[in-house]
């Protein structure tokens, strides 16, 4: 028994790891087509590191490997991708549910938005104090 909860623990902790994994990607494949990250020579990778930490403080679930940060994650990943998507509105009624709700939809993106904005704002204070 001990076994079985040990191997779907570790199990568990793969996929978040993944969930993760693709969240940081779409977000760095983001970061790096921001003009503005190329206007202030800010690095893609470490904006991303920023976002995503920030944002990951808002979102749901307890701990990094929640059942629930896990579907965030997804979640934040399906919407980040929303622009490559062949039909955008299927897609974004996907998210709707996907989210619960267009309100919980539309919190999620601000708290992204507000990631994005805090992070510029910290990692261009910390370029003018060097």
């Amino acid at each position: 028994m001990k076994r079985i909860l040990l191997v779907l623990g570790f199990a568990s902790f793969l996929a978040g790891c993944s969930d993760k994994q693709h969240y940081e990607e779409a977000v760095l494949e983001q970061m790096k087509s921001e003009k503005d990250v190329a206007d202030y020579k800010i690095d893609p990778q470490h904006i991303t590191d920023c976002v995503v930490d920030l944002s990951t403080k808002k979102m749901p679930g307890l701990f990094p490997f929640d059942p629930a940060r896990m579907t965030a994650y997804q979640n934040y990943t399906k919407m980040l991708s929303l622009h490559k998507s062949k039909d955008p509105k299927k897609t974004l009624e996907g998210l709707r549910q996907a989210f619960g709700s267009p309100k919980a939809l539309a919190a999620a993106h601000a708290n992204y938005t507000e990631s994005i904005m805090n992070c510029y704002a910290a990692i261009i204070m910390e370029s003018d104090k060097k």
